[in-house]
């Protein structure tokens, strides 16, 4: 038995040796250890997650997603709302720079921020082998497995050592291994620093016995911390096991085997509760062993990964080289190495099912600015939920790229929205909810840090429930509509119902801004010359208004309610300010044609209504549409896209708008300029801030080049010119349609559409092009049958 335990390890080593060759578009592969955090490989099962460096000594930072710096504080400004009346005043009358003071003085949360995530600690493997002794090294990650791995040689041993985060367990797992046997020597422990947050001393402990070693940490505050208890249980099979009250030591051995999880107070009401799910995950691991809990894994992540698959074209002998060489030589020639997009987008996918999944009793926590994965007691931005683009953009491709099931975390994190707020800030009793451009993980609602270009924009909370609605168009799922969407979107819209005011003629709100620019405050709106960013009516804010109020209207007529939610619905919708036309053919970005501070902003918040939304949209309005490339171009050109989130926002809005090379070079740039060496996206380069939202950003973008459904079932709409050839199978588009396409020489080869649930099924070709659908000219929309399948085929 032993020996075929040895051999199995060994073979897992060289998935890819049958073939000849690394498949570049599934695996990242390095023949070194990590030396920093942006090159270690990320694992996760959408609640516990770690990240492998693959040194001599292993080190493995591990993360629980609701571990974060504290209980909820009530952060509220008591002045905010009898301040309200008087800061719209000053707005209305045009004292921009009166106004943004009064924000600040009166509005601001206190304190200025909601809690930060952290991180749990580390799990260290000591081998007492040398870095200098290690030959023949290899760490990879497969994304379409799951798995990750380091396989090295030391003194004419192959050690390999194999990561799992299972998703159906519950527990991260862990097989080290010798090719000799009774080779295999480690010494195991559990560690997390301690560090200072609000005064509050943050504590930790262990207690190690001969097969478990227990970490438990808080928050640091007197009362209500978040607190945790985490184990790694450790199975020998034929070694010797000590202890020295720190660590666990298993000498002599040939496999040992690790199962590790965290539970904390965010889930349970007690300790007692979940320390006893602690143990219950941990005993139903070990009882049902490493290749058991390692299959159902793998079975798990490849059921969500292989319901879709790109194919951009082949990388040749780059496919030998290890990632972190094709991320330096695509810096100087892109266009040798086409897989390298492929392999970035099936790295989305992957981060996205590792880091958002529904983990039960409605406490899924959505994936954060750093997905799940963070090594830092202060990282950036306190990796928190920032949802004036980046959260949102963590979802653009959970629909299209179907993984619909991932979007169920953040329907959870909505559920816990702090509605007191609408009344607290607002004075509005009617059942609304708001949110402004940053929450916790407990729904903090209040308005976060302090500065007028950010944090007065009470806008978030409806643009997160337009997620909801997108979950419905994609699936056609009416219970969903009913029972989970219907009530955030009612809530939504009720607050606007009380929060708006007119203005002009327009139902307005304000004070807000658009994130996270400002202007040249005017010569007749007070002090001349300097910079501003409090307003009333931006135009991102009037359109998200009008997708709000439309997902109403929709959900009203599919459900059948005629009462006021739906005829209130349409007054409010008639006065919402369509979007206008600068002096320069632009969206304007304010109710005022007022001089920019920053041409270039990195935020496309203008165009909202471009994408994600569809106001702007061509199929929907050619002479928005065209004021939206006005503005993207505009921005681009004055150097736009400085960091990797904005830089994907700008291939997904080119890509909207058919501009299919505009679009592919942006990719290319980004896959020049942002991933680090593991392949995450970062703030503005390798060095600076890890930011997921980039990754993700990225495969809505691919997908939106191939597939758009917003108006009707669009092929290929925006194919760039250097893919001529390729083929996507496993995109779904709007109405539960699940598509697959094949082109070459830049067009379609064929096409089919399974039509899931049946409806009506409207289609467009690239650039209008015609075509047959099962054999017969396409003219009109059809009726498709749930579980048609339709051929099209150009003509």
């Amino acid at each position: 038995m032993l020996s075929s335990i040895i051999l199995y390890a060994f073979l897992l080593a060289f998935p890819s040796a049958a073939k000849g060759q690394w498949d570049a578009s599934r695996f990242t592969w390095y023949t070194s250890p990590a030396s920093d955090f942006a090159s270690s490989v990320p694992i996760g099962n959408g609640r516990v997650a770690g990240t492998v460096w693959g040194g001599a000594s292993e080190l493995v930072s591990l993360n629980e997603n609701s571990i974060w710096s504290g209980p909820w504080r009530n952060r509220v400004n008591p002045k905010a709302l009898g301040a309200l009346p008087s800061i719209r005043s000053l707005l209305s009358s045009g004292n921009l720079t009166a106004a943004g003071q009064s924000v600040l003085a009166n509005m601001a949360g206190n304190p200025t921020s909601p809690q930060g995530y952290q991180p749990l600690g580390n799990l260290s493997l000591e081998f007492e082998h040398s870095s200098s002794g290690m030959s023949s090294y290899t760490r990879y990650l497969d994304t379409y497995e799951g798995t990750a791995f380091v396989t090295y040689n030391y003194a004419g041993v192959n050690y390999t050592r194999e990561y799992i985060a299972s998703y159906p367990a519950g527990v991260l797992a862990v097989r080290l291994s010798s090719s000799q046997a009774k080779k295999l020597n480690v010494k195991v422990s559990l560690s997390r620093s301690k560090w200072v947050l609000d005064q509050h001393s943050n504590s930790s402990s262990s207690i190690v016995g001969t097969n478990s070693i227990i970490l438990k940490g808080n928050s640091g505050q007197s009362s209500g911390a978040i607190t945790f208890s985490s184990e790694a249980r450790v199975v020998n099979h034929d070694g010797t096991v000590s202890s020295d009250g720190k660590s666990i030591s298993v000498t002599s051995a040939t496999i040992v085997d690790l199962f590790f999880d965290a539970e904390t107070s965010y889930r349970y009401s007690s300790q007692t509760a979940w320390e006893v799910e602690l143990k219950r995950k941990l005993d139903a691991a070990v009882t049902s062993g490493y290749n058991e809990v390692r299959s159902a894994a793998i079975s798990d992540n490849t059921a969500l990964i292989g319901r879709m698959s790109l194919d951009l074209g082949s990388s040749g002998s780059a496919g030998n080289q290890p990632t972190d060489t094709p991320i330096t030589n695509y810096k100087g020639s892109p266009n040798n190495d086409p897989q390298l997009a492929t392999l970035m987008f099936n790295f989305g996918r992957y981060l996205l099912v590792s880091s958002s999944r529904d983990t039960g009793g409605s406490k899924s926590l959505a994936a954060n600015l750093q997905g799940i994965w963070n090594k830092d007691f202060s990282p950036p931005w306190q990796s928190k939920y920032t949802i004036n683009i980046n959260i949102e953009m963590n979802y653009w491709p959970a629909e299209v790229t179907n993984l619909q099931e991932t979007h169920a975390a953040l329907f959870d994190l909505l559920d816990v929205a702090r509605m007191e707020m609408a009344t607290n800030m607002y004075g509005c009793t009617n059942g609304g909810f708001v949110l402004h451009h940053n929450i916790d993980l407990w729904g903090d609602a209040a308005p976060t840090d302090y500065g007028t270009p950010y944090m007065m924009w009470p806008m978030g909370g409806a643009w997160l429930s337009l997620h909801l609605m997108e979950h419905y168009r994609f699936t056609g799922d009416k219970s969903f509509l009913q029972n989970r969407a219907w009530p955030v979107l009612q809530s939504a819209a009720n607050f606007y119902y009380c929060y708006l005011f007119t203005h002009n003629g327009s139902w307005s709100t304000g004070p807000s801004l658009s994130p996270e620019n400002s202007f040249v405050v005017p010569s007749n709106m007070e002090t001349a010359g300097k910079s501003e960013a409090i307003d009333i009516a931006p135009t991102m804010d009037n359109s998200i208004l009008y997708e709000l109020l439309n997902a109403v209207i929709q959900t009203c007529n599919v459900l059948g309610i005629t009462d006021s939610n739906l005829t209130n619905t349409k007054n409010y919708l008639s006065k919402i300010k369509p979007p206008q036309i600068g002096s320069k053919g632009q969206i304007l970005e304010w109710r005022n044609e007022y001089a920019e501070t920053s041409p270039g902003h990195r935020h496309m918040s203008p165009i909202f209504g471009l994408f994600p939304g569809s106001q702007m949209t061509p199929l929907k309005s050619s002479s928005l549409a065209a004021a939206a490339k006005a503005l993207v171009d505009n921005r681009m050109s004055h150097g736009s896209g400085s960091t990797g989130w904005s830089r994907t926002w700008a291939i997904n809005l080119y890509a909207r708008l058919f501009e299919a090379d505009t679009a592919w070079s942006n990719a290319i740039s980004f896959l020049q300029k942002f991933p680090t060496n593991n392949l995450w996206n970062t703030d503005t380069g390798p060095g600076t801030a890890f930011q997921i939202d980039g990754n993700f950003g990225f495969v809505s973008a691919i997908a939106e080049m191939l597939l758009q459904s917003h108006q009707v079932v669009h092929l290929l709409p925006a194919l760039p010119s250097a893919v001529p050839t390729g083929s996507v199978k496993g995109l779904v588009a709007r109405g539960n349609f699940v598509v697959d396409i094949t082109w070459s020489g830049m067009a379609l080869t064929s096409a089919t559409i399974t039509s899931k649930i049946g409806g009506t099924l409207a289609i467009c070709l690239q650039a209008g092009k015609a075509f047959s659908i099962n054999g017969a000219i396409y003219s009109t929309p059809i009726t498709a049958t749930a579980g048609g399948v339709y051929t099209i085929r150009p003509v």
